[in-house]
């Protein structure tokens, strides 16, 4: 029986990639490794590993003496510090026997910098949301001056990091200076122009330049977005499947200047513009999105195509390779409940109105 860890095991972007994975005939032995125990106590792996962080100095030696214990066939990471940090050590790792699937290291480091991403777009004639990196007050007085929106908001956030991490829309500079100077963050925000809320996800599988299968999904609201100041909080309420042609198009344009030879999980989120085109604004780079059990349950499991290609070289008979789902499946999710997979028609019927 092969044997695959799942890094970051009991958070909920983990997690829901080792549900689609227990969901399969193949069942393989699934041990979780983390760094929190109040999450791997959560997990539904088989065994659990307690790890350092990855940026802490002890995490390389912990991950290759689990590796080197375990002898996992594969090893696969769900968060983009990790995803970078284990990157880094990609030659330590296949040296154990286990396998990785995920793209070059150094396009790795322009997905998980946004900075970096946009500056490839922009010079790539890709439409994107005008960006600055904010390395000085004078920097951010140019992001007010030329970014600004009718009402002068613009929209900053942090270079690295997922879940809106910094993610503030404001038209007051001194609140904006304050705001990067709590996260100490001079040099590693970005300043942009505001966009809508409307947001989608391109989610992608790749091998040797090819497109194994890719998926849409928009996003009809974020949970416990009304608790912070961005409304962002990277954690889907609602999520629908979705197709759209010119989706398609902008996220492959977005991936191939970036990477012209694709090669494992490639996620393009999307913002649209007033013009409602949608424009890039990252691509989460070897890993799913949090609520990729959603498609599982719809009928399309990524997680167990990524690992039959990389463990068993088989790839998926689809009559689609993009959008193989149909659209308007809704993905309902809260805290301390069972999400639900559900048509709006229906949705509609169950819910009575006085």
């Amino acid at each position: 029986m092969s044997k695959i860890i799942i890094a970051g095991a009991g958070g909920a972007p983990s997690e829901n990639v080792i549900l689609s994975l227990l969901e399969d005939d193949r069942s393989e032995e699934l041990v979780g490794m983390g760094s929190e125990e109040t999450d791997l106590i959560l997990s539904r792996a088989k065994l659990k590993y307690k790890v350092p962080y990855a940026v802490e100095l002890g995490y390389k030696d912990a991950l290759l003496k689990l590796l080197n214990y375990e002898k996992p066939d594969l090893i696969h990471f769900q968060n983009d510090i990790e995803i970078l940090e284990a990157s880094k050590l990609r030659n330590e790792i296949l040296k154990t026997g286990t396998k990785l699937y995920m793209p070059r290291h150094e396009v790795i480091e322009n997905c998980v910098d946004k900075g970096k991403s946009y500056q490839i777009w922009h010079a790539n004639g890709i439409k994107v949301p005008r960006t600055i990196l904010i390395k000085n007050e004078e920097n951010l007085k140019e992001a007010f001056n030329k970014l600004g929106n009718e009402t002068g908001e613009i929209w900053l956030r942090a270079v690295v990091g997922g879940g809106g991490k910094g993610a503030l829309p404001t038209s007051n500079y001194e609140f904006a200076k304050l705001w990067i100077e709590r996260f100490n963050g001079w040099g590693s925000f970005t300043a942009s122009e505001l966009l809508t809320p409307e947001t989608v996800t391109w989610l992608s599988i790749w091998y040797e330049g090819e497109l194994v299968v890719a998926q849409t999904r928009r996003r009809k609201s974020w949970n416990f977005g009304n608790r912070t100041l961005s409304g962002v909080t990277g954690i889907t309420g609602v999520g629908e499947t979705y197709s759209c042609e010119l989706i398609d198009k902008i996220a492959m344009d977005a991936i191939f200047s970036i990477d012209q030879k694709p090669h494992g999980i490639y996620g393009v989120d999307m913002t649209y513009d007033n013009n409602k085109i949608p424009n890039p604004t990252e691509i989460n780079i070897s890993r799913f999105f949090t609520t990729v059990y959603f498609f599982t349950k719809a009928g399309l499991n990524m997680p167990k195509i990524f690992k039959d290609i990389i463990l068993y070289n088989e790839f998926p008979n689809l009559q689609k390779k993009i959008n193989p789902l149909p659209d308007g499946l809704l993905w309902i999710r809260g805290m301390d409940r069972e999400p639900r997979i559900i048509k709006e028609s229906e949705l509609r019927r169950e819910i009575r109105e006085i």
